[in-house]
């Protein structure tokens, strides 16, 4: 014969006491765990650590004082009050903070400004002003390469080393022979310009920019 008391506990009556059983369990851990962060005082916060940092910027030379984390797009915003670079994605993702560091086209939101120290870094403003525009710059104006300019500066520093990039041979992934100088074609610059994002969806007056100065061998 059947425990009568057995036969009164049902299945959802089973899995509701394992349940609380559980539960009981848990909150004195989870208690306990807390009473730390509650109990004491928070531990003071490390201080930043300053370093010297020494760069020639658009041909003028520049010591800051800078916590070490800082990045090379904050330094020249927020430092040296350049502003054309622009800060986008900050996860170096949209280009809007390309800059040219020892001839090299870099995104300054992933690149921290002591790893330059001693280097050399040209913004768009070291490209050309008003009155004596860089040709490339001249070509954007010209084929209409930007809408509200956000990216412009980003997508102008990225095309200038584009350009560059393949006067020295050096190959993308769209360049079929690795042992031959890639070609100056539209799909070489679409890829290289590639990590450069126009949101306002410029990129064919972009391309025929590039490709006007190209055809002047791409010198300023």
């Amino acid at each position: 014969m059947d425990d009568p008391i057995e036969a009164r506990i049902s299945r959802r009556d089973l899995l509701k006491t394992g349940a609380l059983a559980a539960t009981a369990a848990a909150v004195p851990l989870g208690a306990a765990a807390q009473a730390p962060a509650t109990a004491g005082a928070a531990a003071p916060a490390t201080p930043p650590v300053a370093a010297k940092v020494r760069l020639r910027v658009n041909g003028q030379a520049h010591e800051l004082d800078l916590d070490t984390r800082t990045t090379l797009l904050d330094a020249l915003r927020e430092h040296l009050h350049l502003t054309g670079t622009k800060k986008g994605c900050d996860q170096g993702q949209c280009g809007a903070c390309t800059v040219i560091a020892d001839g090299r086209r870099i995104n300054s939101c992933l690149s921290l400004a002591v790893m330059h120290d001693g280097g050399e870094v040209t913004t768009i403003e070291g490209l050309g002003q008003p009155g004596k525009l860089h040709p490339m710059q001249a070509a954007f104006v010209k084929h209409d390469g930007y809408q509200c300019g956000y990216c412009t500066p980003g997508q102008i520093c990225s095309a200038v080393s584009v350009l560059d990039e393949i006067r020295r041979g050096l190959p993308s992934h769209v360049t079929a022979d690795l042992n031959q100088q890639p070609l100056l074609s539209v799909d070489e610059i679409r890829e290289r310009m590639s990590g450069n994002i126009c949101r306002c969806g410029a990129y064919s007056n972009i391309v025929e920019a590039i490709s006007e100065v190209a055809g002047r061998g791409g010198k300023a």
